[in-house]
């Protein structure tokens, strides 16, 4: 059974810095697409940032987080970790990571996610 560990959230001022890590038990990352999801209070979870692990390794962001977030591989390829800099209070936020096998679907928008996480918290304050 494939299982998905998110690490790394916690709080932090404005203008810091976390890293988060997602960690697959079994099923490496290449051939398939990994992706981070939020949710922030009130609002619907969210696409934060996708990256196709074959091909081209192509990396898509959401508007918000351009410039700031950064998917990063590991020499694990179980291990997948997304790099915050500059946090806002508005990105405060439960983050999840998610899995498409083979990239199932439509890059990068309509992406298939069959494995999921259970999450990781993350809050800023000003």
């Amino acid at each position: 059974q494939e299982q998905l560990v998110e690490s790394g959230g916690d709080s932090v001022q404005a203008g810091g810095s976390l890293k988060l890590s997602c960690t697959s038990s079994g099923y490496s990352y290449i051939y398939s697409c990994m992706g981070w999801f939020r949710q922030l209070p009130g609002k619907e979870r969210e696409m934060v940032a996708t990256r196709r692990f074959s091909g081209e390794h192509s990396t898509s962001y959401a508007d918000s987080v351009k410039g700031r977030f950064t998917i990063l591989e590991d020499n694990n390829k179980n291990i997948v970790h997304l790099q915050m800099n500059s946090l806002k209070p508005e990105d405060t936020g439960m983050y999840y990571c998610a899995l498409s096998v083979l990239c199932a679907g439509r890059w990068p928008d309509r992406l298939t996610w069959t494995y999921w996480g259970q999450g990781t918290q993350v809050t800023v304050s000003s």
